[in-house]
């Protein structure tokens, strides 16, 4: 082994379990002791002032400058007493990250001293530098204004030493710059879709809300094994390595005991995600070595989006108190599973009812089955722009692989709702739709098992799979930021819902009941989906491949031209009739989409040159001479018997000679490619020449993982899959 190696590993396997926090309080009494949330909002406002803020929040009234004052002289008070010096308008640029500017709250008092101020107009907006974030074009760089403006349905909080205000992120002409503010904009189009539908059932109901548990896919590994891998540092994974000869497959690790140093971790991450006002719920050991998971409870969308945004942050931060870094890139490394940012996405009213649930009686059921049906067309409709919402040049090298669905997007519902599905088509429009044991006669019935959720299976190969009372989309990555996903799902939904809407009004003036018209309306939406989108079977096999090809599906592989689907007609007509996204918004986003994923790869690329001239030949030129001193000799010394006393010698001697040279030539074939792609000015086209470099990252890594079953265990400079997978 390596000196290097050697010397970390060793360190690695020394470190003890760092103690975790411990609160003297009960969970309950800090829960959101770190939010301004409505406890604090009482306690530090005026009645009046709480009642507009609340307003503002529920209802989306706009807040008025002079109560904009007293709120931030609330939040001010609240937050100096947790030691607060600074503020930032805490957002989500279209880096993938978060993005903040640290102010202070001192300001000259005008006698010479100092004095702590923090007032309405720096609550409610600042003008960031706007086009040092990618803006696709939108902004130049002599055109630098910017706004965030605070979003008030997102409580401030507490990190550190600052008091955190989640923003909207535009431009000064008005475009989206981040992933809120789209967000929200698809928020309001799923709600005003709704609404009409839901009133038909129920007039009370006001508003439509989206809701989103995420779960949380990540790995750990040792900090000074990271720090000896240049490829995990700057590309966040294993551009090499041969697999370990234990890894996943005795399934031991799933759901298994959890390392001690590792739950001391989890335990810091959930007292940090509680401080905030995060109901984290799980957590467990997930299937690949070293690979685990955190979920909470799900929530409104917006807030649950920016939750996950703060978990990913404080991860990180804990991750390194424990000597761990952890790794949210989908595929840290070959030959196991990558990573996944399950979405589990719903839809509720404000009256308490789930829509994606059955409901208490024939009408209840009706509307279940609306929705649910509503978002499977919209899925069908859209599929290719939703499998282009969670694509990037991370994300690609995880679809499809181990338990990761594939890069077709169809919906597994089960044997119970495909039964369903099949027998309302067979039934007469005014056959009621029951709970199956509701009623002690229920021939000629639609019935929905009563206990619905446990009737409803796992396909883990389905990337938009339907489980009980929500839609899961597995297929989002673990590093991504959930707004991108549901943005478009909730405007797809949102587009389906006014067209249903549209033609039940339809078969209403024509005379039809209102039970017959939606059934009317719905049978052919239901015979459309069973024969394209809906798939229960297994999603790895070539045979699916096909036939979803056959069925309409998109199967495009290539990340670079799925992006083309934002800007194809029905895209661009679906985001602007719901007012999601301007078609120059759009546009912009995809010079960035293809911007970043040519980045990506051109730094994988570097750094794998760059490794393989600096690590790997010089470690297998090391073995090569090594083997050649050992031939000399035997020749020196059996020079008649040479050859058969040096078989294997010389039989490893021609092997690392070949696969020496064969990583040389490919290495330089992929710069030679670099050079040329790097001259292409058009984003589109330079991201389909790097499509190609990533594809011969693999090319160069085969005989390197090859080498490093053949070269001295001594002299290999890199920690290997068995180092950084089994170190906890």
């Amino acid at each position: 082994m390596s000196k290097l190696r050697f010397d970390v590993v060793q360190d690695a396997f020394k470190k003890k379990a760092v103690p975790a926090e411990t609160p003297e309080k009960k969970t309950s009494e800090y829960f959101g002791e770190l939010v301004f949330n409505r406890e604090k909002m009482r306690k530090y406002l005026s009645t009046e002032t709480y009642e507009a803020l609340i307003d503002c929040i529920d209802n989306g009234h706009q807040l008025d400058r002079t109560i904009a004052d007293e709120v931030a002289d609330g939040m001010k008070t609240w937050a100096m007493e947790h030691g607060v010096t600074h503020i930032t308008h805490w957002f989500q640029p279209l880096t993938e990250g978060t993005a903040e500017k640290h102010d202070s709250l001192m300001e000259y008092d005008g006698k010479g001293g100092m004095l702590e101020e923090f007032g309405g107009k720096s609550l409610i907006q600042q003008e960031p530098d706007a086009s040092s974030f990618p803006s696709g074009g939108i902004r130049a760089t002599f055109e630098a204004r910017g706004y965030t403006a605070w979003d008030p349905t997102s409580p401030v909080f507490i990190q550190d030493d600052t008091l955190c205000i989640p923003t909207v992120f535009i431009s000064y002409t008005g475009e989206a710059l981040d992933y809120k503010t789209p967000l929200k904009k698809s928020l309001k189009a799923v709600s005003d879709a709704a609404v009409p539908i839901c009133q038909m059932f129920d007039p009370k109901v006001k508003k439509v809300y989206s809701y989103l548990g995420w779960e949380q896919e990540y790995f750990l590994v040792d900090e000074d094994l990271y720090a000896a891998r240049p490829d995990l540092m700057l590309t966040g994974r294993t551009l090499m390595g041969h697999e370990s000869s234990k890894n996943q497959q005795l399934d031991d690790h799933y759901f298994g005991a959890i390392p001690s140093r590792v739950m001391e971790f989890m335990k810091d991450v959930e007292i940090a995600g509680y401080r905030h006002g995060i109901p984290l719920k799980t957590r467990h050991n997930e299937v690949a070595p070293n690979q685990f998971e955190l979920a909470p409870i799900f929530g409104e969308t917006n807030l649950s989006n920016d939750q996950n945004q703060m978990m990913m942050n404080l991860m990180q931060q804990i991750a390194r108190k424990h000597g761990f870094v952890l790794l949210l890139h989908e595929k840290p490394f070959a030959g196991i599973n990558g990573s996944g940012k399950h979405n589990n996405w719903s839809l509720g009213t404000d009256t308490g009812t789930l829509l994606l649930a059955p409901g208490k009686d024939a009408m209840g059921n009706l509307q279940f089955v609306t929705f649910f049906v509503n978002v499977l067309v919209a899925v069908q409709k859209h599929n290719a722009l939703l499998k282009a919402s969670i694509a990037t040049a991370t994300n690609a090298h995880r679809l499809g692989a181990n338990e990761a669905p594939p890069a077709i997007i169809s919906s597994f519902l089960g044997h119970t709702m495909t039964q369903v599905l099949h027998k309302l088509l067979e039934v007469p429009s005014d056959t009621p739709i029951e709970i199956a044991g509701k009623k002690e006669k229920s021939v000629g019935l639609v019935e929905i098992p009563e206990i619905f959720i446990d009737n409803t299976d796992r396909n883990r190969t389905s990337p938009f799979a339907f489980t009980g009372n929500r839609f899961e989309f597995r297929a989002v990555g673990s590093s991504a930021n959930c707004a991108g996903a549901m943005t478009t799902l909730n405007a797809a939904v949102a587009e389906q819902l006014t067209a249903f809407k549209a033609a039940v009004d339809k078969e209403i003036a024509a005379g039809k009941p209102m039970n017959i018209a939606f059934m009317d309306v719905l049978k052919p939406l239901i015979s459309s989906i069973i024969n394209t989108v809906c798939f229960d079977g297994n999603g790895y096999t070539d045979e699916w491949k096909a036939e979803a090809k056959r069925r309409g599906l998109d199967t495009e592989i290539s990340v670079p031209l799925m992006f083309d689907q934002f800007t194809k007609p029905a895209s661009v007509g679906m985001f602007t009739h719901t007012g999601v996204y301007t078609e120059a918004e759009l546009k912009a986003r995809n010079e960035v989409k293809w911007e970043t994923y040519t980045k990506k790869v051109q730094i994988e690329a570097r750094v794998m040159g760059r490794m393989a001239q600096n690590h790997i030949i010089p470690a297998a030129l090391a073995y090569k001479t090594r083997l050649l001193n050992i031939v000399t000799q035997l020749k020196a010394l059996y020079p008649e018997d040479f050859e058969s006393m040096a078989q294997t010698e010389l039989a490893l001697l021609q092997r690392v000679t070949k696969l020496i040279e064969e990583v040389r030539t490919k290495c330089a074939a992929m710069v030679d490619a670099r050079k040329a792609a790097n001259k292409i000015e058009d984003e589109r086209e330079k991201a389909l020449a790097y499509h190609e470099i990533a594809e011969s990252l693999f090319a160069i890594r085969r005989p390197i993982d090859k080498l490093e079953e053949v070269v001295d265990n001594d002299l290999w400079p890199l920690p290997k899959y068995r180092e950084l997978l089994f170190i906890n």
